[in-house]
């Protein structure tokens, strides 16, 4: 019998247990010793359990910091290593490549015919070029239109499975705030599903994409693929929406895996171009019409809105952003900075000072961050130090950038106005147009 094949999967908690389930888990050939993590805090140092991995793999895969990658190819005599994350510079990629291929094993990266489901119902999947272009707004926007033509709709959301029992999160359903509170869900987590709990909608996620896609077909007529940061989709889309931001031009054509998305798309939006500089649009437009010359290319207009903009004209104010996009997806602010100039705040207070436990980590590696917090909160111990990171802030009012309600969950002195943004009613309209002869040519309508 020949030798099995030793993979490392390089992660983040996400497609790498997608890459294992649907090529490596029933594979023989291969041998899947470990996974690495990076991105998320305190995936390192879990399990893979045993009852995921399947009969190959009796006591469960470890997980190991990705630091460690150069001695555990030596510890476990390692043939391949795949790599299984996204959002970074097509730079960094191969560097990572660099340090396998000098260890000695080969570097993988598995591309979307090895790792696509096929569903059997219409799938719109929405994917973008760098995390916080505004996927989830389009995807949104989306689903709300389908769901007032009367149709059966579900998302499926790109994997979060941040809580340590990985068995508890193999197929989650998002329907109301009590199913939030069943999965420990984290702060970046109920960014994604709150929005769907308000439309009274659906939203999937989870560990088994198979399991997922199986349960939520039998529910929808349709199903949208909610992309996360800029990952391609684990699902095969009969239409792909990529979202492009002007405010980062230039990295549709230099950022893994988003430049997969937008040689591959049917449709491309240049988002947010009511904010963005004429030129960087222009930069975006030609960029993707240079590798995608067949895509319909339409403008994205972002709308910010605010429950009461009195709370900040005039007002000393800690704007807190989403965080993913101002982390790893490298903006240096959000929607809250946007309101916060537009509604005429008297002064952005710099965080850093008042900045408490694991806040002031996140500060240390991201030294982009200046006059914004991100909304840190992968655990309930994070939570705390964010809630304390805003009460030392010496400020009049928090705005808060994030898709959530965050009262749900911080306990705060001080006054908080909410911040929401949206598809504008130009870039809805087109939308519009672009569904109807989807659900045409799939005769939904």
């Amino acid at each position: 019998m020949a030798k099995k094949i030793n993979v490392i999967i390089m992660g983040a908690a996400g497609r790498d247990f997608h890459n294992f389930n649907v090529y490596f888990r029933k594979n023989p050939v291969y041998n899947v010793v470990a996974f690495t993590a990076t991105q998320i805090p305190d995936i390192a140092g879990r399990k893979y359990p045993a009852s995921l991995a399947g009969k190959y793999y009796s006591k469960g895969i470890p997980i190991y910091p990705e630091e460690q990658i150069t001695n555990l190819i030596k510890k476990f005599d390692v043939d391949a290593v795949v790599f299984a994350y996204s959002d970074i510079p097509n730079a960094y990629v191969m560097r990572k490549s660099a340090v396998v291929n000098a260890a000695g094993a080969d570097f993988m990266l598995l591309g979307p015919k090895s790792t696509m489901l096929v569903s059997k119902k219409p799938v719109i999947a929405v994917c973008a070029v760098r995390t916080g272009c505004g996927k989830s707004q389009v995807s949104r926007k989306i689903f709300e239109i389908l769901q007032k033509k009367g149709l059966k709709v579900a998302s499926i959301r790109h994997p979060m499975p941040y809580d340590k029992n990985l068995t508890m999160q193999v197929c989650q359903r998002f329907a109301s705030y009590a199913d939030l509170d069943k999965y420990n869900c984290t702060i970046e987590e109920r960014e994604e599903y709150e929005p769907y709990i308000d439309m009274k909608g659906v939203i999937y996620a989870g560990v088994d994409y198979e399991k997922i896609l199986r349960t939520a077909e039998k529910e929808a007529n349709v199903i949208i693929w909610d992309g996360g940061n800029n990952d391609f989709s684990f699902i095969k889309s009969d239409l792909l929406i990529t979202i492009t931001d002007p405010h980062r031009a230039g990295d549709e054509l230099t950022y893994y895996p988003g430049e997969i998305n937008v040689r591959s798309a049917n449709l491309i939006i240049i988002n947010k171009v009511n904010t963005a500089r004429k030129q960087d649009i222009q930069t975006v437009r030609k960029n993707v019409k240079s590798i995608n010359p067949t895509a319909e290319i339409i403008d994205g207009f972002s709308i910010i809105q605010t429950d009461d903009k009195n709370m900040i004209t005039g007002k000393r104010v800690l704007v807190i952003e989403d965080g993913p996009t101002v982390t790893h997806g490298g903006m240096q602010y959000g929607a809250g900075t946007v309101a916060a100039k537009e509604y005429g705040a008297k002064t952005i207070v710099d965080p850093r000072p008042f900045a408490v436990g694991s806040i002031i980590d996140t500060f240390n590696k991201y030294t982009h961050l200046t006059n914004i917090l991100p909304a840190m909160g992968y655990g309930k111990k994070q939570i705390h130090e964010l809630e304390q990171t805003i009460n030392n802030t010496d400020c009049d009012v928090v705005i808060s950038g994030t898709p959530i309600d965050l009262t749900r969950i911080l306990k705060t002195k001080k006054p908080i106005v909410r911040i929401r943004y949206s598809v504008g009613e130009k870039t809805t309209d087109k939308l519009k147009s672009i569904l109807n002869q989807f659900l045409r040519k799939n005769k939904l309508f």
